[in-house]
C-alpha cells in the first residue's frame, strides 16, 4: 500500500488514497467533483451538516464525538447560542471597518479583557485572523523592537527556535518551525541558516538521559541555547520562540520544571526577546488562561501569540499580547508598529472572541479544564498506560497526547509507511466508535513517530470524559489487534 502524505496543522500524516473512510460524495453532488481544493485531491472529507455541543452530524447519518475540537479549537463545543447571538448582534451593528481609520467597541473591549487577564503583565493586544499571521506579526515586532531601542541594534536579524516544533504555515512562521516534514517542500524558499537556527525541544520522554533529573535536563537544554546564542552571536538574535506546551508537532509535551525560567535568563543575558507561542496551548487549554501562568512555567514573555481557543472556532481570530517593555520601546521611538492587515481587529471576529472569553470567565470553565483535565489524564493512563504500543501519555489540562511506539522498552517508533496515527484516527471515525482523534506524526525527529491528541471542549462533564476515554481505549486496542494481532 502506497500512502499519500497529507499536511494538517502542525505535522504530516499519511493516508491511503483508496480508503473508503475518507471518500464520500456530498449530497446533491450528482457525482460532480468538488470545486474545493481540499487537503487531499484523492479523497473528499466527510461533510458536516450540523453540530451541537461535542457532537458533529455528518451527511452520511453518523454522529461523531468531537474529542479534539478540531485542532484544539472548539473550546465551547459547537452551536453555542450565546456566541451565535453575539455574532448576529455585531453584524447588525457594523461588520467591517478599516483599522487605520476606525476602531470599534468590539476590538477595544476584547483587547482590554485580554490585557487585564494577564494581571497587568502585558499592556497591548493585536488581533489578526489566524495563528500563522500572529507568528508573522510577532517576528516582525521582535525585529522592529531592536530598531526602536536606544541605541539601535541593527545587527539583530536572527531567530532561534526548537527542533520538532511548528509555528504556522506561512513562510516566516514555517521558517522558525523545526518540523522537518512540514518544511520539506518549501525548504529552498524559507529563511536560511543565516536567519534561523534550532536547538533541542524540551521533551523529557525522548530527550532526558538515563539517571538525569528534570532539573539537570532543563539546565542542559538552557546551556545548549546559551551555546547557540554564543555560536551565532548573541547580539544578532531578535528572539527565541517556543511553545510552552508543545501541541501538534510533538503531541502535548509539557516542559520540565524550571526550563522556561532558565531559558528566559539566557534570553536576557543576550538581550533577546522571548516569544511564547500559545496559539494551541493558551486561552485556558492547559488549566490556566495563559500557559505561562502554569506554576512550573511561571514567567512572563515579551511577546505572546494566541489563537484557537481565543474564538473557539466561531470566527477566524488570533492575536498577540505584548509586554509593556516592548510597547514602551515603540512608544519612545517611531510610535507605531510597522505592520498592518486588512482584517486586523475585525469587528465580528473580536465580538465573537469577546463573548467566548466572557462565557469561559463567567462559567469558571478554566477551573473545569483543570479538574476534568486531571481526570482525563488519570483515566487514560489507567485504561491504556500498559498497552504494549502506548509509549507515553502526557499533557496538561484538557490537552493530552498519546505517543505510539513499536517497542515500549526501546521507544522505537513505527515505520512511517504504516500510517499508524492516521490509522487510529480513521478507526475512530468508523462505527461503532464514532469519535474524532487528532493524528500527528514526526514525533521523534520530524519524520518518524506517531501520536494522537485529545483536546475536548472546556465545558465537558465527568460523564463526557469517561465516554471519551472508553472510546479512545477501544479504538487503540482494536486498531493494534487488527493491524498487528496484539492486544494489551
Amino acid at each position: 500500500m502506497s500512502l499519500q502524505p497529507l499536511l494538517n496543522d502542525g505535522n504530516v500524516v499519511l493516508v491511503d488514497p483508496q480508503s473508503d473512510s475518507q471518500a464520500q460524495p456530498f449530497p446533491d453532488s450528482k457525482n460532480t467533483p468538488s470545486a474545493v481544493l481540499h487537503r487531499s485531491l484523492h479523497n473528499d472529507p466527510h461533510q458536516v451538516i450540523g453540530g451541537q455541543g461535542l457532537n458533529l452530524y455528518l451527511s452520511n447519518g453518523q454522529t461523531i464525538l468531537d474529542a479534539t475540537g478540531g485542532a484544539a479549537v472548539s473550546c465551547l463545543g459547537h452551536g453555542h447560542p450565546r456566541i451565535a447571538s453575539a455574532i448576529t448582534s455585531q453584524l447588525s451593528t457594523i461588520a467591517y471597518t478599516h483599522s487605520l481609520f476606525f476602531s470599534t467597541s468590539a476590538s477595544e473591549e476584547l483587547c482590554r479583557f485580554l490585557v487585564d487577564s494577564t494581571g497587568g503583565e502585558m499592556s497591548r493586544a493585536y488581533i489578526v485572523s489566524s495563528g500563522s499571521e500572529a507568528i508573522e506579526a510577532a517576528l516582525k515586532l521582535a525585529r522592529q523592537y531592536s530598531l526602536e531601542t536606544e541605541p539601535k541594534q541593527e545587527k539583530r536579524v536572527r531567530f532561534i527556535a526548537r527542533r520538532e516544533s511548528y509555528h504556522g504555515t506561512t513562510l516566516g512562521a514555517l521558517s522558525v518551525g523545526g518540523h522537518v516534514g512540514r518544511r520539506g517542500l518549501f525548504e529552498p524558499i524559507l529563511m536560511g541558516k543565516g536567519t534561523v537556527s534550532h536547538v533541542s525541544a524540551c521533551n523529557a520522554y525522548r530527550g532526558m538521559n538515563d539517571g538525569e533529573t528534570e532539573e539537570q535536563y532543563g539546565e542542559r537544554l538552557a546551556k545548549e541555547l546559551d551555546d547557540e546564542f554564543e555560536r551565532v552571536g548573541g547580539d544578532t538574535v531578535c528572539a527565541f520562540i517556543a511553545e510552552p506546551v508543545v501541541g501538534a508537532a510533538l503531541g502535548c509535551v509539557p516542559p520540565v520544571k524550571g526550563y522556561f525560567k532558565a531559558v528566559q535568563q539566557v534570553c536576557r543575558k543576550h538581550g533577546a526577546l522571548l516569544i511564547l507561542d500559545e496559539i494551541m496551548s493558551g486561552m485556558g487549554r492547559v488549566g490556566t488562561l495563559h500557559a505561562w501562568q502554569q506554576p512550573d512555567i511561571d514567567i512572563v514573555p515579551d511577546i505572546q501569540t494566541i489563537g484557537k481557543a481565543l474564538g473557539g472556532g466561531y470566527t477566524p481570530v488570533a492575536g498577540l499580547l505584548i509586554n509593556k517593555s516592548v510597547v514602551d520601546a515603540l512608544n519612545s521611538g517611531t510610535g507605531a508598529f510597522g505592520h498592518g492587515q486588512t482584517y486586523q481587529g475585525h469587528p465580528i471576529a473580536c465580538r465573537a472572541a469577546l463573548e467566548v472569553q466572557r462565557e469561559i470567565s463567567e462559567k469558571n470553565l478554566v477551573k473545569n479544564v483543570e479538574i476534568q483535565g486531571q481526570a482525563l489524564g488519570d483515566e487514560l493512563k489507567e485504561k491504556i498506560g500498559n498497552h504494549p504500543h502506548v509509549g507515553n501519555i502526557r499533557g496538561r489540562g484538557l490537552f493530552w497526547g498519546i505517543e505510539f511506539v513499536q517497542d515500549k522498552q526501546t521507544k522505537e517508533p513505527f515505520d512511517p509507511k504504516l500510517g499508524v496515527a492516521m490509522g487510529v484516527h480513521e478507526k475512530g471515525m468508523d462505527p461503532p466508535y464514532n469519535i474524532s482523534l487528532y493524528p500527528g506524526t514526526g514525533t521523534v525527529d520530524g519524520k518518524r513517530g506517531d501520536h494522537v491528541l485529545l483536546s475536548p471542549a472546556f465545558n465537558v462533564t465527568k460523564e463526557d470524559i469517561e465516554r471519551i476515554v472508553r472510546l479512545t481505549a477501544m479504538v487503540i486496542q482494536n486498531f493494534f489487534l487488527e493491524k498487528f494481532g496484539q492486544e494489551e
